[in-house]
């Protein structure tokens, strides 16, 4: 998940809990702003995004690793600053 605040979190989907229709979970904490967008992907393959016509892949992520509703750290040099996964 990325913040509002520019914040990068890498957790388990199996952390992710089954709740009823219209409850919600908590995915990042914030102090200021939201969550700005989520993805699913597989670790192994790395998490890949786009900038222009530019894909770029990520594989060393373990500083971003972390327990779902933490805040996070800001994301490695070379994301788009769109805050965005393309």
């Amino acid at each position: 998940v990325l913040g509002e605040n520019r914040k990068l979190l890498i957790f388990k989907l199996a952390e992710v809990p089954r709740r009823s229709r219209g409850r919600g979970v908590i995915l990042q904490r914030y102090a200021k702003g939201g969550l700005a967008d989520a993805r699913v992907f597989t670790l192994s393959e790395g998490l890949a995004t786009r900038s222009g016509e530019r894909i770029r892949t990520f594989t060393e992520l373990g500083p971003w690793i972390g327990r779902r509703a933490n805040a996070g750290r800001l994301p490695p040099s070379g994301f788009p600053r769109s805050n965005r996964f393309n």
